[in-house]
Order: structure tokens, then sequence, then C-alpha cells
């Protein structure tokens, strides 16, 4: 694999990382809330449930999801629930009080096995994720490669690359997390996210492929 193919892949899955989704409404609401490292455990459990799909890829699993018609809605439903799920969540979050919230953050940075469960079920559950990873691995291993090997080693660059972007958006909004604590706007936060998931849930349940 030549240097351009390498940075040109790395481009490509900078892009990808920066179109707005699930992912990214749950890494600004959580350090948004809780500052930086709180969301570090939701940005991990993302990068496991992400390449969880690449190492699927390169041993065909992601194949069946994309071919099969029962694998792919079981998935589509499963993962529009769990959005669904989240979005309900936070406009519950929206309607407690700040000394509430404060208790709810001590709670959530004790727990933290809990929002990399979040992160990790979010890219699981999302059949796009293992489509996407059939669909655009094959382009960047060469046909007389070793495909397996290729295909998680080039998996380990966009997890690097997709967890620093998610990093970069965690410490840009962690650093304004005085002004999202306002009761106000953390209201407002915490409806806009859990609008923004709803509707990917619902859009996820009624999009057919």
């Amino acid at each position: 694999m030549t240097w351009s193919i390498l940075g040109g892949f790395a481009i490509a899955v900078l892009l990808a990382a920066m179109v707005p989704g699930p992912t990214t409404a749950l890494v600004i609401r959580r350090s948004a809330l809780g500052g930086t490292w709180a969301a570090l455990p939701i940005i991990g459990g993302m990068q496991v449930g992400l390449y969880f799909w690449i190492a699927a890829s390169a041993f065909g699993l992601s194949a069946l999801v994309a071919a099969s018609d029962v694998a792919y809605t079981v998935i589509r439903v499963i993962g529009a629930a769990v959005l669904i799920w989240l979005g309900f969540q936070a406009w519950r979050a929206a309607r407690r009080s700040h000394d509430d919230i404060a208790v709810d953050e001590q709670a959530a940075r004790a727990k933290t096995w809990r929002a990399c469960s979040i992160g990790l079920l979010t890219n699981l559950t999302n059949p796009k994720v293992a489509v996407f990873a059939f669909a655009f691995y094959p382009q960047f291993v060469a046909p007389e490669a070793n495909i397996a090997a290729t295909t998680l080693a080039l998996g380990l660059l966009q997890v690097v690359v997709d967890a620093s972007w998610f990093l970069l958006v965690a410490t840009f909004v962690g650093r304004a997390r005085a002004f999202f604590s306002r009761t106000r706007v953390r209201q407002w936060l915490e409806r806009i996210t859990g609008t923004v998931l709803v509707a990917l849930g619902l859009r996820l349940a009624l999009t057919e492929t």
C-alpha cells in the first residue's frame, strides 16, 4: 500500500467521523454536562463498536448483514430503539433540577462503564456502520494482499482518527462547560440532543436500506 493511498484512507475516515450523527450528539451532550474527561468512556465504547464491525468485515460478517434483509432489519430496529430510548432519557434529564443534575453527574462519573456501554451499543446496533465497513474497506485493500490482516490494520488507523476527532470535539465543548452548566442552557441542550436522537432513531427505523 502506497503512502498516497494510506493518506486518502485517513482523509476519508476523518470526513466520515465529521459527519454529524448519534455518536456526535452523545459526545457533545456528555462533554457539555460532565467535561472532556466524562466523554472518554463513550468515545472508547464507540471505538470498540466500530472496530467490531471492521473486524467483522475482514471475516465476512458485515457482508452477511449487508446481504441479509432479516439481519439488517433486526439490527436496524434494535438500533432505532436504542437511539429513541437515549433521546427520551435526554428529555427526562431536561426536566431535572440543578441539584438533581449535580447528583446525576457524580453517579455518571462513578459508573463510567454505563457511558462506555452506551457508546458501544450506539455503533453495534447501527447497521449502516456494518454496511460502510463492507463497502468501504475493499477499495483500499489490494486483491493480492492479506485481506484480513490489511483490513484489521487499516481499522486500527480508523479508530485512531475517529477517536482523535471526537476527543477534539469533547475538548472544545468541555472547555465551555461553565456555559452549558447554566440551567436554561442545559435544559435546551438536553431537549435538542433528545430531539436529534429520537429523530435519528425514527429515521433509522423507517429507512429500508
